[in-house]
């Protein structure tokens, strides 16, 4: 959505503040511990928020209104005729959750304004100061009419400061996007939770809060090389973002706001401000850990249609559940177990039958078998994205849901991996918004809880809702079996921004981490890292993902078995947002901590304060063992026990992509042997001189006399795939086989770079790197030539190199060449590089005809 508004900031916050000259008032709420203020006021008849922290501003005076597609906007003229204030503080209990209880306290002012015109219209505008943040909304009556046909909400956050922030773009399919770090004025338009980093020292976050009936936000950069935003919706095909029946209320805009970045993990603000329970009887939610089949279709092994090779029959099913059992962990999944897998990702409309089971899954089978080894079934919905009630998913849901119930089946996972169906509605509008809470409430009736991939953003709902346990909305570890596979700081920045939001589904638990070696596939980090995911990240419906033969004689699963999914307490140790985060979670009377590295390795120090210094405990570590290293020994864990006290703190060493865990548990004897502590402290200060001379994940680079050196282009390379920016084909790190990371790449087009040398050099040979992963659309190209110039104008060609294409046979294997030029020794100035791109796939290719990808990185200069 683009706002008109989106103007020169003078335009913006001055013209509209003079568009008419009234009298203005303005009125403070503070928290209760009066470090936070919102200040809400109209200034020359237009209305205005301002946020303070410690009486220092965090959000500028910002706009509120809204445009309509059915009556005038509501932007000016107005004033505040009634102000209500109230104080509230209560503490409930969730039905599960990363605290036992929960705290909800704040201050509220109502403020009422109305139109200066006569008769006015009027509508509310609610802010609520906590100690950990403020929010507000709108509240509109019934003077507007029955329904009002919402085109923009005028909404700004003027941030303060042009300070660096967290975030992904708004439009990536499901918001599986890797997180990037800018300045607030650098970004164009980003997704919710966006988490920013202050040059004061403190940390926000804005997201929203109870979104019901109404498109998802995001934020839209205001322009002027500012950090200023406005609140964007999701436009349907008739340009209206929502439309609603007054009276109505909007979700909850939201700014939290810490002085440490662990102070965002450990906030509930998000839940608060949604409504309680309402479900009645509750006690069928119950948190619970699960394997299934599922990373098999991912890997390729087994497929989810019906066939040679499919995942989920009736005695795959029963194996995992058997496993399950054995294991600790109390339910199982089976992806593909119904018909219609067919229709799925196949270029036609996705069409599945929901209550009709393959060939080779017996549902009443599978069931017996699951009820006598006290495991759940979790029933599975891929629905492709194809809503409509008269033709596939909202038809069904009724008696989908009601086979669930008539069958026993408490657990369901739901999927929407394709284009919303009917097209053009977008993932994140409100057409969607109200299917998933239709979805979510209609489960509630069939006593049915829900794992929800592929979905609208979380915003505390599940405080309401308690059977919506847990979604995706997020990129997850299934991408961990492609060549996209995700770099090892992602984990780090995900408790700061999605988990904010909610419970995510990540599904870790990965132990095979080379997992297809014959390929090039695997996950960049180390088996410890994917362990410690269970208590870094938090979801009550929380997968053991890896296939189960993955598991075997491993005593290191001995952490899984024992880890929980639901907590009574909730602590970050410590954490620097991007690098590392530690946290601890207390489950009755042990304590688990897990932590995790990015690309570095770090030495987290864990003071054990918050134990009971009247009691003894053992600490169980799980941790990387001196060898361990994420390129060529990523498996090995070390196993050890100590005991511990509350004033002693574990040195926690990290390797590079690496992870710690710890299960802390109180003893009755105080004369058990077992090794001192500070043994295993010193032997982690050993292990860090080791880990700091491993390879660093990302680092391949390579000097050379075009490193550094500005790159120009004939065809600018695609926004989608920009790798480091303009000259990242210079900036000395090699592409590797992970897709997403410095690979430029060219939607069907050729390349043509220019590389200014900066003065005459002499030369003898010119390289570049080139991508082929034909089942990604990205081809080898046809040829590369290479040019040489003194001026930058006359050019003389040295070299022109043709490239062997791929075949049928390997479409789906990734690889990577270097085409060198050599030649004489030469001088030039400027370096011309020019790649001919396939411009479409082959006819032999699954999308034949459609534009073809080159994608290119590091032209190397001798």
């Amino acid at each position: 959505m683009t706002h008109k508004f989106i103007l020169p900031l003078i335009t913006v916050l001055i013209l509209v503040f003079i568009s008419c000259g009234r009298k203005d008032s303005s009125q403070k709420t503070m928290s209760p511990d009066e470090k936070i203020s919102i200040v809400v006021g109209t200034e020359k008849g237009c209305p205005y928020y301002e946020v303070f922290y410690n009486e220092k501003p965090v959000i500028d005076k910002s706009m509120i209104g809204f445009e309509f597609k059915n009556t005038i906007a509501l932007n000016d003229s107005l004033k505040i005729v009634k102000t209500e204030t109230r104080s509230f503080d209560e503490t409930w209990k969730p039905v599960y959750g990363t605290d036992e209880f929960v705290r909800n306290r704040f201050n509220e002012t109502v403020f009422t304004f109305e139109e200066y015109t006569d008769p006015g219209r009027s509508f509310k505008f609610m802010v609520r100061a906590y100690n950990d943040g403020v929010a507000f909304r709108y509240v509109l009556p019934e003077n507007f009419g029955d329904s009002l046909l919402i085109t923009e909400e005028n909404t700004m956050f003027r941030f303060a400061g042009n300070d660096t922030a967290w975030w992904i773009p708004s439009d990536e399919f499901a918001y599986e996007s890797l997180y990037r770090n800018n300045l607030l004025s650098e970004i164009k338009d980003a997704a919710t939770p966006l988490t920013i980093s202050c040059k004061n020292g403190l940390f926000l976050s804005v997201h929203e809060a109870a979104l019901l009936d109404y498109s998802e936000m995001y934020l839209e950069n205001a322009g002027q090389n500012s950090p200023d935003f406005f609140v964007s919706l999701w436009p349907e095909p008739d340009s209206v973002c929502a439309r609603v029946k007054t009276p109505f209320q909007t979700p909850w805009r939201v700014v939290l706001i810490s002085e440490t970045a662990g102070g965002l993990i450990e906030s509930h603000l998000v839940q608060n401000l949604n409504e309680p329970c309402a479900i009645d009887d509750v006690s069928w939610i119950k948190p619970l850990k699960f394997t299934g089949v599922w990373w098999g279709m991912h890997l390729g092994k087994y497929t989810w249609y019906e066939g040679e090779k499919h995942g989920a029959t009736t005695e795959r099913t029963k194996e995992y559940a058997g496993f399950a059992s054995k294991h600790k962990m109390s339910g199982v999944l089976a992806e593909g177990w119904n018909k219609g897998w067919e229709t799925w990702a196949s270029g036609v409309k996705p069409v599945q039958d929901f209550c009709t089971a393959y060939s080779d899954f017996d549902l009443d089978e599978v069931l017996k078998y699951c009820r006598e080894n006290n495991v759940e079934f979790i029933c599975h919905h891929e629905t492709g994205g194809n809503i409509p009630e008269y033709d596939e998913y909202e038809r069904q849901l009724d008696s989908a849901l009601a086979l669930c119930k008539a069958k026993g089946i408490h657990y369901l996972k739901t999927g929407y991996a394709g284009p919303i169906i009917p097209e053009g509605y977008p993932h994140h509008g409100q057409y969607m918004v109200r299917h998933f809470q239709k979805v979510v409430e209609t489960a509630a009736k069939y006593q049915v809880c829900l794992d929800v991939h592929e979905s609208i953003k979380p915003t505390g709902i599940e405080r309401t809702w308690p059977n919506l346990m847990t979604q995706e909305a997020a990129r997850g570890n299934e991408w961990n079996a492609t060549y996209k596979a995700t770099p090892p700081y992602h984990a780090t920045i995900l408790p700061f921004t999605r988990f904010i939001a909610g419970p995510y589904d990540y599904t870790p638990g990965i132990f095979k981490i080379i997992h297809s070696p014959e390929s090039n596939k695997r996950l960049y980090c180390t088996r410890t890292y994917q362990m410690a995911m269970y208590v870094v990240f938090y979801s009550p419906m929380m997968m053991v993902s890896d296939m189960i033969e993955n598991y075997e004689n491993c005593p290191e699963f001995g952490f899984i078995e024992d880890v929980p999914c639901t907590w009574d307490q909730t602590k970050v140790v410590d954490a620097r947002l991007g690098d590392f985060v530690s946290i601890a979670r207390r489950s009755g009377d042990k304590w688990y901590i897990g932590s995790i590295a990015d690309e570095n390795c770090h030495l987290v120090k864990i003071p054990l304060s918050f134990l009971n210094p009247e009691k003894t405990y053992v600490a169980d570590i799980y941790c990387d063992a001196v060898g361990t290293d994420w390129e060529t020994n990523p498996e090995e864990v070390e196993i050890c026990s100590h005991m511990v006290s509350s004033g002693d703190t574990i040195y926690a060493a990290l390797s590079k992509a690496g992870g710690h865990t710890v299960i802390i548990r109180p003893v009755d004897a105080v004369d058990i042997l077992l090794p001192d502590l500070e043994l295993y402290n010193r032997e982690s200060c050993d292990k860090m001189k080791v880990f700091e001379k491993q390879k660093t994940y990302g680092e391949n680079s390579e000097n050379h006399l075009a490193k550094g050196k500005p790159v120009s282009f004939v065809n600018i390379y695609s926004s989608k795939y920009p790798a480091s920016g303009k000259n990242a084909l210079t900036d000395g790190i090699k592409g590797t086989y992970n897709i997403n990371e410095n690979w430029q790449g060219f939607e069907g087009t050729d390349m043509e770079a220019v590389i200014d040398l900066g003065r005459d050099c002499k030369i003898k040979s010119v390289k570049a790197g080139f991508l082929d992963s034909p089942n990604d659309w990205i081809f080898y190209p046809e040829k590369v030539i290479v040019y040489i110039s003194e001026d930058g104008k006359n050019y003389v060609k040295l070299s022109e190199i043709p490239i062997k294409q791929s075949s049928p046979e390997n479409a789906k294997v990734t690889s990577v060449q270097e085409i060198a030029s050599e030649f004489k020794e030469t001088t030039a100035r400027y370096v011309k590089v020019k790649a001919v791109n396939t411009g479409i796939c082959p006819d032999w290719h699954y999308a034949k005809g459609k534009p073809a990808w080159l994608f290119c990185d590091e032209i190397v200069v001798e």
